[in-house]
């Protein structure tokens, strides 16, 4: 079962991270820069993660939802609360990734955008266009940066789930 989680891992790390660099491509899209894509692969994850908990303890499972040690007379509302937090994991997973692609990218191509006019306008600006440019590469640089840690990041949130969802607490 170790092997076939690790290998799990690895597959959510690579496509996001393939995916993600490919959005550092003039001229095209990182999907995970989609609303829709990062959180149907964070819910498809949370999805299965709770399928393997409750196969693996049954009705045991739902003891995740209550702390230990909590009085009795605060157990409905702890419930709600966990729950909660147990729904926002999902959301947060893919909004996350979502987020910081979508800011990057979005910044990189407004830049070079601005870069290209200021390059095509004139010769005096196409010499004082090469700053900017040179903070464009750097800018270029974190992305791919980011990409890697976005990729990293989820499947760290994915593996915790795992853990979480294995041994109960």
């Amino acid at each position: 079962m170790i092997n076939s989680i690790a290998m799990f891992i690895y597959s959510i790390f690579f496509f996001i991270l393939t995916a993600n660099l490919i959005g550092n491509v003039p001229f095209s899209f990182a999907i995970t820069s989609s609303a829709i894509v990062s959180v149907s692969l964070s819910f498809t994850i949370f999805i299965g993660v709770t399928i393997l908990g409750l196969t693996i303890h049954r009705l045991a499972f739902f003891s995740f939802f209550v702390p230990l040690g909590c009085p009795l007379a605060l157990v409905p509302m702890l419930v709600i609360i966990e729950l909660i937090s147990y729904l926002a994991r999902a959301f947060s997973l893919g909004l996350r990734l979502f987020a910081n692609i979508f800011a990057g990218h979005s910044l990189v191509k407004i830049l070079s955008i601005f870069l290209y006019k200021m390059f095509n306008s004139s010769i005096i600006m196409f010499i004082l266009a090469l700053a900017p440019f040179s903070l464009f590469i750097g800018i270029c640089g974190l992305e791919i940066a980011v990409s890697f840690i976005q990729s990293f990041v989820f499947c760290l949130l994915t593996s915790s789930y795992l853990k979480d969802a294995i041994d109960l607490h």
